[in-house]
């Protein structure tokens, strides 16, 4: 195993922290914070093959589809962290983007792993979610060889889904017959191997703008408001108002007042003020554009 991970670039040393152990704490976080920032522009130079995977999984959601990511160990967290996300940001169904980890859930919270180690536990996740033709599949491993990534990914492409790797070397073998590749190179960790660190916080940002991007594909912002938020809470209705204000450009309180004439909908209240319209026809012009408003708000002048 050593002689497997030894010309992983994740896996070297950081000279800046050779004697990590003997720094005062502002002196640590000092230099994981110099460390830190390095990150954003190692995800600048892939963001041509990130852009790729964007449109090839948002013509995937298009089409009825859904996205499905896969990882192990802080990889997986963090692709069950994105896909719990998108429901209340996008007010998607949650069966539209979902994490897997290796493991099962147990993993969330305690470490299991042994179940990295088996390939053909990502070929049975793979079946037990049900992943099919029309589906994009995300395999998440920062060393890019974990072996229950590369049974998953391996199973879902003989499935015809679309497939995208995301790793942090610059060659990965989880990289082998995908459709799209994302190789962020953040380079050695402040402590040797652990890519908890600068690796997941790079697979963090691509995961961000994987979804992100996606969901604005996909007419689930409208500007640049969450016009899909779920009204769940007072923090939320809160926020609903401000974006239907901003939105339709009226009043706290009207945007309250159409709120609740749209039972929360923060969509439909934006679309009834845009277009004049009744809330039954708002409703079946929001059905009839899959909730696009740019779309809907074209036609109209309010």
């Amino acid at each position: 195993m050593r002689n497997q991970l030894s010309g992983l670039t994740t896996e070297t040393k950081n000279k800046q922290s050779e004697d990590l152990d003997l720094l005062s704490t502002l002196d640590i976080i000092r230099l994981m914070n110099e460390e830190d920032k390095k990150v954003a522009y190692c995800v600048e130079k892939e963001l041509p093959a990130i852009a790729r995977a964007v449109d090839m999984i948002a013509e995937c959601l298009q089409n009825g589809g859904r996205l499905f990511y896969f990882g192990a160990g802080t990889s997986g967290r963090l692709g069950l962290l994105d896909a719990a996300e998108c429901p209340p940001t996008f007010g998607t169904d949650p069966s539209l983007v979902q994490g897997v980890i290796a493991g099962g859930v147990e993993a969330l919270v305690k470490a299991i792993e042994g179940a990295e180690d088996l390939a053909y536990l990502g070929q049975e996740d793979v079946w037990a979610h049900g992943v099919r033709a029309g589906d994009a599949v995300v395999g998440i491993a920062a060393s890019g060889r974990t072996p229950y990534v590369k049974g998953a990914l391996a199973e879902a492409s003989r499935l015809k889904a679309k497939i995208v790797s995301l790793s942090c070397n610059p060659t990965a073998e989880i990289n082998e017959g995908v459709d799209v590749s994302i190789n962020v190179v953040v380079g050695p960790e402040v402590v040797t191997g652990s890519t908890r660190l600068k690796a997941a916080t790079a697979q963090k940002m691509v995961l961000n703008m994987i979804t992100t991007a996606c969901m604005v594909r996909l007419g689930k912002v409208y500007k640049n408001l969450m016009v899909n938020v779920q009204v769940t809470n007072e923090k939320l209705k809160e926020r609903a108002k401000q974006i239907v204000a901003e939105a339709a450009d009226v009043s706290l309180e009207e945007a309250d007042e159409l709120l609740n004439r749209a039972q929360g909908d923060a969509r439909l209240a934006i679309v009834m003020k845009k277009t004049a319209l009744s809330q039954a026809e708002s409703l079946r012009l929001l059905e009839q554009h899959k909730g696009n408003i740019r779309r809907i708000v074209e036609g109209y002048v309010s």
